[in-house]
């Protein structure tokens, strides 16, 4: 059974829906500060938390995902105006078991939030230039690719604030297998430098070093055989001799499937 509940500031439910294998639920409500929603029910799921989001997999290894609707300077992250709208629109139905063996971008999360979740695959890092929603490490696992400017939606991004030192992890929450990955850099130039190089650290103790070039399109590192891992992390960037001081990434996508 799968089900989604609303809840507000005080925890008091204000709507919900379940079914067997998808529940939908419509809400007659301009979200307000602490609002939360709550979908339980199996592990693994496909979930879409507003209609004007991008829908994706979730997975939730105690079968509960908690999703604080984004408030206040988080907004700017999403498209305007969505979480002020009268009605809207939650999905979850539960991945059938074959699902996970595909193969796919296993990093990309559209549901993913700032701060601790209880779902993944989750991005964090050391450091988000200014501690902004529209620099803040989950959007670049976003889905989104649009990168030809940079601050708010829809070309939010991981902004480094200069930082020579920065990093960025993927948790996916379970064992997956992987064998590349693709980055794609903001590429608002000239405002915008790039990485030239970096390193990415892989839980089962691989490093794998690659290089970048100064462009806008997907960037495709490969690994040199599949890896079973828990989690990638971003190191060692190097930052391209432009004037500009801000490097930044738009997308990072992981590709393989889970090992069940």
């Amino acid at each position: 059974m799968i089900k989604i509940v609303l809840r507000d500031a005080a925890g008091k439910v204000l709507a919900s829906a379940s079914h067997d294998q998808e529940a939908m639920l419509c809400v007659d409500r301009a979200y307000q500060p602490g609002d939360t929603i709550e979908i339980s029910g199996y592990d693994h799921l496909w979930v879409q938390m507003d209609q004007a989001l991008p829908s994706g997999e979730v997975y939730a290894p105690e079968c509960h995902m908690t999703w604080p609707v984004p408030a206040g300077e988080h907004r700017l992250a999403y498209a305007p105006g969505i979480f002020d709208a009268p009605r809207h629109v939650i999905i979850a139905y539960a991945l059938s078991p074959v699902d996970p063996k595909a193969y796919r971008d296993i990093a990309r999360n559209p549901a993913d939030l700032r701060g601790d979740t209880d779902f993944y695959p989750h991005c964090t890092a050391n450091v988000e230039t200014r501690n902004e929603a529209c620099f803040c490490a989950r959007n670049v696992i976003d889905g989104l690719r649009f990168n030809t400017f940079h601050g708010e939606w829809p070309y939010e991004s991981w902004g480094i604030g200069a930082r020579e030192d920065a990093w960025c992890r993927l948790d996916f929450g379970r064992d997956v297998e992987i064998d590349q990955m693709a980055l794609t850099l903001r590429a608002d130039f000239p405002h915008d430098a790039y990485w030239t190089a970096g390193v990415a650290v892989l839980s089962d103790g691989t490093e794998k070093a690659f290089s970048l070039t100064k462009t806008g399109d997907r960037q495709f590192i490969h690994f040199n055989h599949h890896h079973t891992v828990r989690w990638i992390r971003l190191e060692c960037l190097q930052k391209s001799d432009d004037p500009s001081a801000f490097p930044a990434l738009r997308s990072w996508e992981v590709y393989g499937h889970d090992v069940i």
